[in-house]
């Protein structure tokens, strides 16, 4: 029986000790792995943006593995997909999630196209989430990693089934401790390199500074001090700029209370700050758009979940009403806290990913 020829592989490598691992497993399972760094942006200290020191990290572990490695010069489409969407979310008053775009349009989008030219079987990626194939509808599921510490399945929401099919996360049944002894015991150098806990492209967490740099001709109103008040209108002090804040916001609101406060509001109108206690911004509900069901159809219905509206949020019980035109309303079990517009909702049934959409 003839010798079957290996699968090629596009392994997103950023120079980061999760990627090279990945890269290693696949080399292991017998792929034929081609490591790939996107170069996002001209400078920036974080690994996730390919910085120059990195794409030389991702060289280098590629070089210890024996496989090919090239650099994607993706900085303008990073601009356009990703940095231009965050600071034109931030100016309509929305808190976008960036590494969720970043996804979608480079890690996905572009990657896939690169891997259809190259005639590869696969992308993979250093995520910790896993895939499975539903033998009896014949799609694709996309699940939680087997470590709920490191899950990041909430930011892949918005793959398709064609991305899913040919995407591989060879770390979704391990532990960050077990990728570092890998790496370890391999002779990578990046092995305790450590991970950007902030935007790449905001390292300094300015959002502001950066969204003033980036977006010409921002409304400058939205930069400006204005006065903090309660729901009554009562002044409260004052803030530093409507575009610093976001909805469902607690720390840094700069003014002392008996009791803990919250960003209800942002009035630009009157650029005002509207901020209440806790029990004035709990909801039952949120209603959503751009919503992609990743293995069903789409089609209206009501589903038991878990729900999370930001990254690090517990999923907490809830329903799922999709309205079969794209857009749908979570209604939780019990009132939390009023999340942002422009964050996303994902939605799990066990450790299935069953939808996910934006914050509206």
């Amino acid at each position: 029986m003839a010798e079957q020829e290996p699968q090629a592989v596009i392994a997103a490598m950023s120079g980061g000790v999760d990627s090279s691992v990945a890269a290693l497993l696949l080399t292991r399972q017998g792929f034929e792995v081609i490591g790939a760094t996107m170069r996002l942006v001209d400078a920036a200290p974080s690994a996730a943006c390919g910085l120059l020191d990195d794409i030389r990290d991702a060289r280098e572990a590629c070089q210890r593995l024996g496989i090919e490695h090239m650099t994607l010069d993706f900085r303008e489409r990073f601009s356009r997909e990703v940095m231009d969407r965050f600071c034109a979310a931030y100016l309509c008053g929305q808190t976008p999630n960036p590494c969720i775009d970043c996804n979608q349009h480079l890690k996905a989008e572009a990657l896939h196209e690169q891997r259809r030219r190259l005639g590869a079987r696969f992308v993979a990626t250093g995520h910790y989430a896993r895939r499975a194939l539903d033998e009896q509808t014949g799609r694709w599921k996309l699940l939680r990693a087997a470590d709920p510490a490191k899950d990041q399945s909430y930011v892949l929401y918005r793959l398709s089934q064609d991305e899913l099919a040919h995407t591989l996360f060879p770390l979704g049944d391990l532990t960050k401790d077990e990728v570092r002894e890998l790496a370890r015991s391999n002779g990578f150098e990046n092995a305790e390199k450590q991970e950007s806990q902030d935007i790449c492209f905001v390292p300094d967490g300015d959002y502001a500074s950066f969204i003033r740099r980036h977006a010409a001709g921002a409304c400058q109103a939205l930069f400006e001090p204005g006065d903090i008040v309660d729901a009554q209108g009562e002044r409260l002090g004052q803030h530093a700029g409507l575009v610093r804040y976001t909805v469902g916001q607690r720390r840094g609101i700069g003014i002392a209370a008996p009791r803990p406060l919250y960003v209800k509001a942002k009035d630009a109108q009157r650029n005002r700050l509207v901020v209440a206690p806790f029990e004035e911004l709990a909801v039952g509900e949120v209603h959503l758009r751009a919503v992609n069901v990743i293995s069903g159809d789409g089609s209206s219905r009501t589903l038991p979940v878990r729900a999370k509206c930001s990254y690090r949020q517990q999923p907490v019980a809830a329903e799922l009403a999709l309205a079969g035109d794209g857009t749908a309303t979570i209604r939780f079990a019990e009132p939390l806290r009023a999340p942002a517009p422009g964050q996303a909702a994902v939605c799990y049934c066990g450790d299935e990913v069953v939808a996910g959409g934006v914050i509206v």
